[in-house]
């Protein structure tokens, strides 16, 4: 029976048994992924701007889909090093194929990384590279002659996220929403040999169509919506509140200083976690293995039972909320098999391991130090680079080790912690 505090000495060890295929997998992705962001900051700008930002939309679902693939690669090089993986080979159990696992993953990985907004480093990513690629002649060279000529001329760099027309976006949010129900419905019946990741394109270009299109309506109808009455009541509410509710304020601004540090230190960590269940063969989307053993569980067999447009309703009202934290819920669940030490410890190795790196990070540029104008521009990318390729793998593989150490508890005691 494993110790769950044996999960430190565990997750180095995998790093150094995989460790060759984690940096090739990573390295990999990683010029991948600077080719794609380079191309679509040189697409994007010229004539005919709004088909060529369709182009760069395409380029950043590229972009995240080489995430995906890199994520599965990686921890696909993880499971093969896991117990776990060796004892369900002795029980006869075949090993699946890279492709495959990428297409039975794909769709409930879009779901994770979409709900939890994990996009938004691709997208800072997309943004930062638009805005330094040529930087003094296209971002303030236009902004200089504005001021000195009191002209108008419009700056097109750095905005490229929220620049397409929203009426392109609701156009291509109509075709990228018919592809992902098409394609899911395949996935669902597990024809097509890459409908799942077809489905995971369609997905990604579906909710960036549609948050550029919200954005632009709604910087568009900010004004009218100031003015509505509901609008208006709701924050006289608030400051209502603020006045007449001792400690309402304090309350609100501890929560809001508090609740970032809770997500990033036990969400995030499960969440990520969830996305390797995946991989390993695992399903984190069913809501009633989420609630198994409660009184809850009772109210999905009702819902079940119910009429289809019930089921349609609930599924809207509460279908973000569900895809965001059933995941969480089935990965805690997966871990507590372990003990409640093996959740504690694998949160805060990899808390510490990611606040440990900036701390890292911090005092190599410090060390480094310069005082040549403009040097971390060009040397800045291999610091990072290391620094990144260190957190991801020692990261990767504490969630490895907590899943095989939980996984192999439970089989120890007869149970299928996949189940």
């Amino acid at each position: 029976m494993p110790s769950p505090f044996s999960l430190p000495l565990h997750a180095l060890k995998l790093a150094g048994q995989c460790a060759l295929p984690l940096i090739l997998w990573f390295s990999v992705g990683e010029l991948l992924r600077w080719g794609l962001l380079y191309a679509a900051t040189e697409i994007q700008h010229g004539s005919y701007r709004q088909p060529r930002l369709i182009v760069a939309y395409v380029l950043l679902t590229l972009i995240i889909l080489v995430s995906m693939t890199v994520i599965t690669g990686m921890f696909l090089s993880l499971r093969r090093a896991l117990r776990e993986t060796r004892a369900r080979r002795a029980d006869g159990q075949p090993e699946e194929q890279f492709w495959f696992s990428l297409n039975r993953v794909a769709p409930a990985f879009a779901v994770i990384y979409m709900a939890w907004s994990l996009f938004y480093e691709d997208a800072a990513d997309f943004q930062q590279m638009d805005l330094f690629h040529n930087l003094d002649d296209n971002f303030y060279t236009p902004i200089l002659n504005n001021v000195a000529n009191g002209t108008d001329e419009e700056v097109t760099y750095g905005v490229g996220l929220v620049s397409l027309d929203w009426r392109v976006s609701l156009a291509a949010m109509v075709v990228t929403f018919g592809l992902r129900m098409l394609f899911g419905r395949k996935a669902e019946r597990g024809s097509g040999r890459y409908s799942g990741i077809a489905a995971a394109f369609a997905e990604f270009s579906f909710v960036f169509c549609a948050l550029n299109a919200l954005y632009n309506i709604a910087l568009a109808r900010g004004e009218w919506a100031e003015q509505r009455a509901v609008v208006d009541s709701t924050k006289n509410f608030w400051e209502q509140a603020k006045t007449s509710v001792p400690g309402w304020e304090a309350f609100w601004n501890w929560f809001a200083e508090v609740w970032p540090h809770i997500t990033e230190a036990l969400a995030v960590p499960l969440t990520w976690l969830a996305v390797a269940v995946l991989v390993f063969g695992g399903s984190m989307d069913d809501t009633r293995r989420a609630l198994r053993g409660t009184r809850l569980e009772r109210g999905v067999d009702r819902l079940e039972q119910s009429h289809t447009i019930t089921q349609s309703a609930v599924d809207r009202v509460a279908g973000g909320f569900m895809e965001r934290w059933v995941p969480v819920v089935n990965a805690f669940r997966i871990t507590i098999k372990g003990g409640a030490a093996l959740f504690g410890l694998m949160c805060l190795l990899y808390t510490g391991i990611h606040v440990g790196a900036d701390y890292l990070d911090r005092a190599v540029r410090t060390l480094i130090g310069s005082d040549v104008p403009f040097m971390w521009l060009y040397t800045g990318m291999p610091v990072t680079f290391v620094k990144e390729l260190l957190v991801t793998i020692l990261s990767y593989s504490v969630l490895a080790a907590a899943f095989d150490i939980a996984a192999s508890r439970a089989r120890l005691q007869g149970e299928d912690i996949t189940a």
